[in-house]
Parts: structure tokens; C-alpha cells; sequence
């Protein structure tokens, strides 16, 4: 079964000074703040594993935090490493598409 073309990458880029650019494979564009998606980490740090719990204060990440850095996890994921240190989370790429905060996708 091919894999469906809006949740795959087709651009990822860090953008200056606080927005990261994911162009899908179906065309659609998403910009995600940096803060937000320092926020919405789902790794063991930041969410409960077993009572799916949030662990992190989203009042205490820096509103300044940027992502320093990127890398592929599989062909099913993206990992960022911010600013803040903090760089264990995966973000699969349904999740992140589910994360995009554009209008459109908000409905």
C-alpha cells in the first residue's frame, strides 16, 4: 500500500527567526512556531507514557526557544533539537500534519 501523499515531506525548513516550513507531498504548506512545537513534545520527559499525563509546564519553556536542528526518524518521522536542550521527541509525520495550525486545517 503506497503511503498517502499529505503526510509525506516534500520540504522541511527552519525558518528565521521562529517558524519551521513543511511543504506536504499533496501541496499544502504548514508553518509551525518553534514555541508551539516545543510544547506539544510527546516524548517519556514531556507526557506520561502510561497515563498519557503532560509532564512539562508549558509555562515554563522560553517563549524564545527556536529548533537548532533537524534530523529524519525513518521514513515516518522528523526529531528537532531546541534550544533549550531538549531533543528526544519523534514527531511522526501524521502527527505533525495533525499539529498544523493553518485554518484550513484547523476546520
Amino acid at each position: 500500500m503506497a503511503a498517502d501523499p499529505r503526510n509525506q515531506l516534500t520540504l522541511l525548513e527552519l525558518l528565521a527567526p521562529d517558524q519551521l516550513l513543511v511543504v506536504w507531498g499533496d501541496g499544502h504548506e504548514s508553518l509551525y512556531p518553534y514555541l508551539e512545537l516545543r510544547k506539544r513534545c510527546s516524548c517519556a520527559k514531556c507526557v506520561d507514557e502510561w497515563t498519557g499525563e503532560p509532564l512539562l509546564d508549558p509555562s515554563k519553556v522560553n517563549p524564545g526557544v527556536t529548533v537548532r536542528e533537524w534530523k529524519p526518524t525513518g521514513r515516518y518521522g522528523v526529531q528537532f533539537t531546541f534550544s533549550d536542550g531538549h531533543g528526544t521527541g519523534i514527531y511522526t509525520l501524521d502527527r505533525l500534519r495533525g499539529l498544523c495550525p493553518c485554518p484550513e486545517c484547523a476546520a
